[in-house]
């Protein structure tokens, strides 16, 4: 299944409280049971201004479902392609 990187647009995100945190993520928790098992939420990246999700889906419009029902804000929705890391710099030997 396709895996997105979510851009929300959230000024004073990095000066959330906990308490705050823990509520948007009951939240989407709650509209992600709703929509059921075919979209999975992985993590997110709270920065000053903005959180930065990732997200397993079969599709960007599930995407924006989940946003809508949220009442979250998805700026930008992009498709991951692929994944490098530092282990990727390694060049494996084929036999």
């Amino acid at each position: 299944m396709p895996k997105y990187v979510i851009e929300r647009d959230l000024p004073g995100a990095g000066g959330m409280s906990a308490d705050q945190l823990t509520g948007i993520a009951q939240k989407s928790c709650a509209v992600l049971n709703e929509l059921g098992p075919t979209i999975q939420w992985i993590h997110s990246y709270v920065t000053d201004d903005r959180i930065y999700c990732v997200y397993v889906a079969p599709d960007e419009e599930m995407l924006l479902t989940h946003a809508r029902r949220g009442g979250f804000p998805a700026d930008v929705i992009a498709r991951v392609h692929h994944i490098i890391e530092p282990l990727t710099a390694e060049v494996t030997a084929t036999v």
